[in-house]
């Protein structure tokens, strides 16, 4: 690579030490089968007790054996000695203005002495939905020039009980578990993306075994219309997050040539905007109903042109799209504007105009940096008095 060239993917330092203690979140049903087996579980108990772990872990949320009161004192104590229904951490919760809350987690340490590692999700509460921003990284694998995260080193992928892990914080801190639903019956967590910290497609195994965890009707629940999963442009996976997990697909797209895109995504650099729309067309199970959405962060006299909305409605004709359009979010140390908003609106519209549905994203949680492209694990800089005074605060919100 040139001398001052920007690598397109960075190699990640570290990788997971597995726990001396596993917890068994995140593991298949068979997964969990061949766990008990490995205690001395009777065959033909294996699957009924797998069946009633699975109900106390994603229906009830329960944090510990002691808990699952259908199993036998005796099974449970068994368990406790060699499995644990641990989830990460909650180090720091933020709360904006807005109502969203950001979460540093901290994630269990494999060996002794191993730093333990932190992440950060993201909650954002609307009218008729509450959404999840979730993590699949520790750091991240792109440099992305206007994305915060990307500015990080990776560190290593999560497992997929990591991931799952962060959806039962969210439900832990907000009392979203079945036997403590709020008083109108609805669920607050309604809603995931795959849009923390990471590129989910880079992690795939984990990703697809934690989203299938996820969309599983008999635990979470969470329908996979309901879950999005965000890409820079992976383009050898994205078919593959089609057959294998289902999920809505988002494509960070944020600029139509290549030239620029290779500045804002350098991963475009390895797979063009001519192999991802084409990645797009062929998405299985896209269609008018279940539309590919293409993010676009409006970067003032950058991309946000009349010119580059009438490209960008050229480059999406025969694919089922929706256009969203995000105002740029600030961030120490950026050399990128946000477009005026007069801008964003003739883009808009033009956009609109076309065909395309093209929402402008509101801003959230802007005043705690939790906003679109702003992970960054900043409160890793706060000192150990205000982290404890933030965590103290969290604990009795």
């Amino acid at each position: 690579m040139p001398a001052g060239e920007t690598p397109l993917e960075k190699i990640a330092t570290e990788t997971y030490v597995p726990l001396a203690k596993p917890s068994l979140i995140g593991l298949s049903r068979a997964e969990i089968v061949e766990k008990l087996g490995s205690i001395g579980v009777a065959p033909a108990q294996r699957k009924m007790r797998t069946q009633q772990i699975w109900h106390w872990m994603y229906v009830r949320g329960v944090q510990t054996f002691a808990e699952m009161s259908s199993i036998s004192k005796d099974m449970r104590a068994e368990l406790e000695k060699h499995f644990t229904v641990a989830r990460p951490e909650v180090v720091v919760e933020q709360i904006s203005n807005d109502g969203t809350r950001k979460w540093l987690l901290r994630l269990p340490s494999g060996t002794a002495g191993e730093k333990a590692h932190e992440v950060e999700c993201v909650y954002i509460p609307e009218t008729d939905r509450g959404t999840l921003c979730v993590s699949s990284q520790v750091g991240c694998t792109l440099n992305c020039s206007f994305c915060h995260t990307g500015t990080q080193r990776l560190v290593r992928n999560l497992t997929a009980g990591e991931i799952v892990g962060q959806i039962m914080v969210a439900r832990d801190r907000l009392n979203d578990w079945a036997d403590r639903e709020s008083p109108n019956g609805n669920r607050r967590v309604t809603n995931i993306v795959m849009m923390g910290m990471g590129e989910p497609l880079y992690n795939f195994d984990a990703v697809r075994d934690a989203l299938l965890i996820v969309s599983d009707n008999e635990g979470i629940g969470i329908s996979r219309r309901r879950i999005t999963l965000s890409t820079s442009g992976v383009v050898p996976n994205i078919s593959r997050t089609g057959d294998e997990i289902g999920v809505m697909l988002a494509i960070s797209l944020h600029a139509v040539r290549d030239e620029l895109r290779n500045e804002l995504v350098p991963l475009n650099k390895k797979y063009p905007l001519e192999q991802l729309m084409q990645a797009c067309r062929d998405y299985p199970g896209a269609s008018n109903a279940r539309r590919i959405t293409f993010e676009y962060v409006m970067l003032k006299d950058v991309n946000d042109s009349l010119e580059d909305a009438k490209l960008l409605v050229k480059m999406l004709k025969g694919i089922h799209a929706k256009i969203n359009l995000i105002p740029f979010n600030p961030w120490p140390g950026t050399r990128y504007e946000c477009s005026d908003w007069d801008q964003i609106e003739k883009f808009s519209e033009y956009i609109f105009n076309a065909g395309y549905s093209s929402p402008v994203r509101t801003p959230r949680g802007r005043d705690i940096l939790a906003a679109c492209g702003q992970l960054k694990s900043e409160t890793e800089k706060l000192s150990a008095r205000e982290r404890q005074a933030l965590r103290a605060m969290a604990m009795t919100d």
